[in-house]
C-alpha cells in the first residue's frame, strides 16, 4: 500500500470516529493543516521530476478533495445530533398547567383586537380573512392605486424577488386586499371586519415594520355617509367606554374611498396624558370614506347599483391611545415584565354589558 493510501484509509477512520467538533478538527489540522500529513506531500512537489509530479500531483489533489468533503459531512452529522440533543434537552412540556405565580397574560394587541371584533360583532359585522403574500392586482391595481404611486416604492414597501413570471409579490401594505377578494365572492350585502398583519418599511417610536390594522367594509344598496358616521361614532363610544364622545370628519384622500375623511375625537391632552371625551383638543383615529366606483367596477360589480363605506385603523395604535403606552417598538421586544405590566387576563373575555377592559 502506497503512502497516500495508508494516509487516507487513517485519515477516514478518523474522521469516521471522531464523536464531536473539536476531535474532528483536531483530524482536519493534523492531516490538511500547514503541518499535516497531506500538506507535506504536497510540499514535495516541487522536488519531483516533471512525470513523476504529472502523476502525484492529482493524486494528492483528489485525496484532498476527498478528506475535505469527508470533514465536511461528518461535521453536518456532528451538527444536526447536537442540535437534536439540545432540542430533547430543552424540551418544554407546554400542556402542565402553569404555576400559580407565572401566570400567563394577553398580550395588549390581542386585547384591542378582541375589544374591536366584540364591537363590530354587535353591529352585525362578521370576520374575514386573507393572505399576508398579497400580489400587485389584489393590493394595489384592484384598489385603485395609480402606477406611480410612492406605496409602490420599495422605500415604503417590502417586494419580494420577482417570480418565473417576472411578477413581484407584496407584503400585504393593508389588509383592504381581503376587501377585495371577499366583493369578488360574495354577492352583496356585505358586512365585513378584516383583522390582521400589514407590512410597511418603517421603523420608529410610532411606526414598524409589521403593524396591525382592522378594516371594515359595508356593500349595499343604500348605505350612505350618514351610515359611516353614525357607525363609527357608534364605535369610539364603545370602544374608549366614554357615552359622551365628540367625533368630526375631515375630508382626506385615499385612492379607494370618495368621497374619504379622517375621523377624530375630542380629547384633553393636559398633563402629558390624553382623555377621550375631554377637552377642546382632537385626535385622529382611523380613516374612512364611501368605496370608490373604480374599486367596485374592478370586482365586477355596478356602482350604479351597488354602494358601501370602508374604513381602517390601526390596532397598535388604538392601543397606545386607549391603555397609555408611549411607544410601539416594545410590542415586539418579548420583554415579560412590559408584557406583565400591560398585559391582560386571557380569560377576561371583553363584552359591552359587562365591559370591554
Amino acid at each position: 500500500m502506497s503512502e497516500i493510501d495508508t494516509i487516507e484509509t487513517e485519515a477516514l477512520n478518523a474522521i469516521e470516529c471522531a464523536t464531536d467538533l473539536t476531535t474532528l478538527d483536531g483530524v482536519r489540522v493534523a492531516e490538511l493543516g500547514k503541518k499535516g500529513r497531506v500538506s507535506g506531500l504536497m510540499k514535495t512537489l516541487g522536488g519531483m521530476d516533471p512525470e513523476e509530479r504529472k502523476e502525484m500531483g492529482p493524486r494528492l489533489n483528489a485525496l484532498k478533495n476527498r478528506l475535505n468533503d469527508a470533514i465536511e459531512g461528518r461535521k453536518t452529522a456532528l451538527e444536526d445530533a447536537e442540535l437534536e440533543a439540545r432540542l430533547v434537552s430543552e424540551k418544554a412540556d407546554l400542556s402542565l398547567p402553569p404555576r400559580p405565580e407565572r401566570t400567563g397574560a394577553l398580550h395588549p394587541v390581542m386585547q384591542v383586537f378582541e375589544e374591536i371584533e366584540e364591537i363590530f360583532g354587535a353591529m352585525g359585522f362578521a370576520v374575514a380573512e386573507g393572505p399576508d403574500i398579497e400580489d400587485d392586482f389584489h393590493n394595489f391595481t384592484a384598489l385603485n392605486f395609480p402606477i406611480g404611486h410612492p406605496a409602490r416604492e420599495d422605500h415604503d414597501t417590502f417586494f419580494m424577488a420577482p417570480d418565473k413570471d417576472g411578477e413581484r409579490k407584496v407584503l400585504r401594505t393593508h389588509t383592504s386586499p381581503v376587501q377585495i377578494r371577499t366583493m369578488m365572492s360574495q354577492k352583496p350585502p356585505i358586512r365585513v371586519i378584516i383583522p390582521g398583519r400589514v407590512y410597511r418599511n418603517d421603523w420608529d417610536a410610532t411606526h414598524t415594520p409589521m403593524f396591525h390594522q382592522v378594516e371594515g367594509l359595508v356593500i349595499d344598496k343604500v348605505t350612505h355617509m350618514g351610515h359611516l358616521k353614525g357607525c363609527l361614532t357608534d364605535f369610539a363610544r364603545a370602544f374608549f367606554e366614554v357615552d359622551n364622545v365628540v367625533t368630526r370628519f375631515r375630508p382626506h384622500f385615499f385612492p379607494f374611498t370618495e368621497p374619504s375623511a379622517e375621523m377624530d375625537v375630542q380629547c384633553d391632552r393636559s398633563g402629558g396624558n390624553v382623555k377621550v371625551g375631554e377637552g377642546t383638543d382632537w385626535l385622529e383615529v382611523l380613516g374612512s370614506g364611501m368605496v370608490h366606483p373604480n374599486v367596485l367596477r374592478n370586482v365586477g360589480l355596478d356602482p350604479d347599483e351597488y354602494q358601501g363605506f370602508a374604513f381602517g385603523m390601526g390596532v397598535d395604535r388604538l392601543a397606545m391611545l386607549k391603555y397609555g403606552m408611549p411607544d410601539l417598538r416594545p410590542y415586539f421586544e418579548s420583554d415579560v415584565r412590559w408584557l406583565s405590566h400591560y398585559g391582560f387576563k386571557p380569560w377576561l373575555l371583553p363584552s359591552l354589558s359587562g365591559g370591554l377592559s
